[in-house]
C-alpha cells in the first residue's frame, strides 16, 4: 500500500494563477472565454481565480470592445491587469551609463531616466547614488493624480549589471565597468527604498526579455550574445536559465580563444572579448600592439564609421571584424560541443555590424557542428540592448510579484499518490 503524499493545493493554484496573469500581460485585456483558450484552463477554474483577483483588485474589468455590442446576447466582459496596484523599478548599470525605469503592474514603461557617469573612476558610493538618484527621478516623472494614482506603490526593484553577480542576486562580485568588487547593491538600494531588490547579470536579463517577446524563436534553448564594449552571454538550456554554482557565470566573453593572445580588459590574455569587444576591434583596425591596454570607452559613431570603412575596403578594418567573428564562432563551436547547436541572438551596438561578422562566425563554427551544418544554426541580430535589459529586469520582477504578492497561499492537504496531480484548483 502506498503512503499518502502531501501535496499543496496552493502550489497548483499559484501555477494556474501565474498562467492567467502571464496570458493577460502578454495579450492584453481578454474575456474569461479567451483566457480559458489561451491558458488551457477550464472555464470554472478561470472563473474562480479571476473572481478572487477582481476582489483584491489585481484584475479590473475593462470596457467592452465596440464590435462586441453588435453581437446577440449579453456582451462578454473583458478583464485586464490593474496597472495601478503596484509598480516596480528596473535599473541597468553598464559602462558609463545608468538607467532607471518605472514599470506598472501591467508591464508598461511609465517613465525612464538615463544618465552618463564615469563608472571606471566613480567610487562605490557614487555608483549606488547614481542608481538611486535615477530611480527617484523616474518615480517623480511618473504620472499621477492627487486622488487617483495612475501607478501603484513601488513593490520591487530589479537591477541588471554588466559583470558577475552572486547566485542569491544580492551583490556584484566583479565587473569590467568598475575596479570595485563585491558591491552589495541589493542591500543598499533596499535600505534606500524600503523594498526587496534583486540583482542579475544584464545578459541574463536580455535572454529573459527575448524569451518573453518571441517564444517561437527563443524557446527552450538559445543564447543571447552581447556584442558591445564587452562580450557577454545569457543562456537558456531546456527552458532553464543557466548560471554558475555560486555566481551568475556564463562569462562567454572570457572564454579563452588564444592562451597567449591579445590583452583583455579583465587583465588576462586571449579572451574572446580581447578580439570581439569594441575596444579590441578598434585596436586591431588601427594596427596597435595586441597587448596595448584597452581604451575605456568608444563613441558609437566611432564604431559605426569603423564598420563602414570595413564594408568599403578590404583592409585592416575588415580583417579586425573577421578576427572578431572567428573568435566568437570558435567559442560557439565549443559550446555546441557541450550542448548541441542552438539559436543565437546577437545583441548590442556590435550587432549593427553583424553583416561583417556572420560569415567568419559560421566559418569558425564549421561545416559540421555535431551533425548540424553551420548554415542551419539560426542567428538573429538586435542592435539596441538597453530596452532588452530593462524589459528582462521588469519581467523578472513582475514574476516575483505574481508569485509572492498577489497569490494567497492555502493550507497543505493530504491526497493519495494517484490524485496528487489531479485538481486544477
Amino acid at each position: 500500500m502506498r503512503m499518502p503524499v502531501i501535496a499543496r493545493s496552493d502550489d497548483l493554484r499559484r501555477h494556474n494563477q501565474r498562467r492567467i496573469l502571464h496570458a493577460l500581460r502578454r495579450h492584453g485585456p481578454m474575456s474569461r472565454t479567451e483566457i480559458s483558450g489561451a491558458t488551457g484552463l477550464s472555464a470554472s477554474t478561470v472563473t474562480a481565480i479571476t473572481a478572487a483577483f477582481l476582489e483584491n483588485r489585481t484584475l479590473i474589468e475593462t470596457p467592452t470592445p465596440d464590435n462586441a455590442l453588435t453581437r446577440r446576447g449579453r456582451p462578454q466582459v473583458t478583464l485586464a491587469l490593474n496597472p495601478a496596484i503596484a509598480s516596480l523599478g528596473a535599473l541597468s548599470l553598464s559602462l558609463n551609463r545608468v538607467s532607471a525605469a518605472v514599470i506598472d503592474y501591467a508591464g508598461n514603461v511609465v517613465s525612464e531616466v538615463v544618465t552618463r557617469i564615469s563608472t571606471r573612476t566613480a567610487d562605490e558610493r557614487a555608483l549606488v547614488d547614481a542608481a538611486a538618484e535615477n530611480l527617484r527621478a523616474a518615480i517623480q516623472a511618473s504620472p499621477s493624480l492627487s486622488r487617483a494614482p495612475l501607478i501603484g506603490p513601488l513593490r520591487h526593484i530589479a537591477v541588471g549589471v554588466q559583470g558577475v553577480t552572486d547566485s542569491e542576486g544580492t551583490a556584484m562580485l566583479w565587473s569590467p565597468i568598475t575596479s570595485h568588487a563585491n558591491l552589495s547593491l541589493s542591500k543598499r538600494l533596499s535600505d534606500e527604498f524600503g523594498v526587496p531588490v534583486t540583482l542579475a547579470n544584464d545578459c541574463n536579463m536580455i535572454a529573459q526579455a527575448l524569451k518573453w517577446r518571441d517564444p517561437d524563436h527563443f524557446g527552450a534553448s538559445f543564447a543571447a550574445v552581447l556584442l558591445s564594449h564587452g562580450i557577454g552571454m545569457g543562456l537558456f538550456i531546456n527552458g532553464r536559465l543557466v548560471g554558475g554554482i555560486s555566481s551568475s557565470a556564463t562569462e562567454f566573453g572570457h572564454m579563452i580563444h588564444d592562451p597567449d593572445g591579445a590583452l583583455c580588459r579583465c587583465g588576462r590574455r586571449g579572451c574572446v572579448e580581447a578580439y570581439a569587444g569594441d575596444y579590441a576591434i578598434w585596436r586591431a583596425a588601427h594596427g596597435q600592439n595586441p597587448l596595448t591596454p584597452p581604451v575605456d570607452d568608444l563613441d558609437p559613431d566611432t564604431m559605426r564609421q569603423l564598420a563602414d570603412r570595413a564594408r568599403q575596403n578590404d583592409g585592416p578594418e575588415r580583417e579586425a571584424y573577421r578576427a572578431a567573428g572567428r573568435a566568437i564562432g570558435s567559442a560557439l563551436r565549443s559550446m555546441f560541443a557541450l550542448f548541441d547547436p542552438f539559436p543565437v541572438a546577437f545583441v548590442g551596438s556590435g550587432a549593427a555590424a553583424f553583416d561583417l561578422l556572420e560569415e567568419p562566425i559560421r566559418e569558425a563554427i564549421g561545416e559540421s557542428a555535431i551533425g548540424m551544418a553551420s548554415s542551419q544554426v539560426a542567428m538573429f541580430s538586435f542592435p539596441d540592448e538597453f530596452p532588452l535589459v530593462r524589459d528582462g529586469a521588469a519581467i523578472s520582477a513582475l514574476d516575483i510579484l505574481d508569485n509572492h504578492v498577489f497569490a494567497p497561499a492555502e493550507t497543505p492537504v493530504a491526497v493519495s499518490h494517484e490524485r496528487r496531480m489531479g485538481h486544477a484548483l
